[in-house]
């Protein structure tokens, strides 16, 4: 079976494009949503978060924890966020290595924004057989692209959730 090198899916929310950017470009709220992170350490000015900003994230499956460190690789107000993990550690991120790649996109639709969510593996350099040991183990049992389906899932309901909520937006 080939390689799935790209994840993604979209939820609408009954929100504005410019009220949900402004909560998924802050990486430390990606916690309130992500069924993996559990916090984010902005480098620098954690207010002006654009293409470049760097930031740690703490993550969490199971009783593993990790930590990476990501630099914003697109800040379209009101449109696009994305980052990279370029590095992994336990406690820090000592170990160079490009993982894997995050976008969101917002569209405006009548009912709100649509919002998609994408996972791209970018170990294109690793070999195949390495890929395979490591996602088994690491996810317990399945490939990394069928494990993000479901955290993507997680996150975009969880955002969802919380956006819609009177309270939060």
């Amino acid at each position: 079976m080939p390689r799935r090198f790209t994840v993604s899916d979209s939820v609408v929310i009954r929100v504005g494009p410019h009220e949900v950017y402004r909560h998924v470009a802050d990486p430390s709220r990606m916690r309130e949503w992500s069924p993996e992170n559990t916090g984010a350490t902005v480098h620098g000015n954690a207010e002006r978060i654009g293409v470049g900003t760097v930031f740690d994230g703490t993550n969490r499956r199971g009783p593993v924890r990790w930590t990476t460190r990501c630099i914003v690789t697109a800040a379209e107000q009101d449109r696009l966020f994305g980052f990279r993990v370029c590095a992994i550690g336990i406690r820090k991120p000592r170990l160079p290595v490009r993982m894997a790649g995050w976008e969101y996109r917002f569209e405006a639709v009548p009912e709100g924004t649509r919002v998609t969510e994408t996972w791209t593996d970018e170990r294109r350099r690793w070999p195949g057989a390495v890929v395979q040991v490591y996602d088994r183990i690491a996810t317990r049992g399945s490939t990394f692209a069928e494990f993000q389906v479901g955290n993507i899932r997680s996150t975009l309901h969880n955002l969802k959730a919380a956006l819609e909520r009177s309270d939060v937006a």
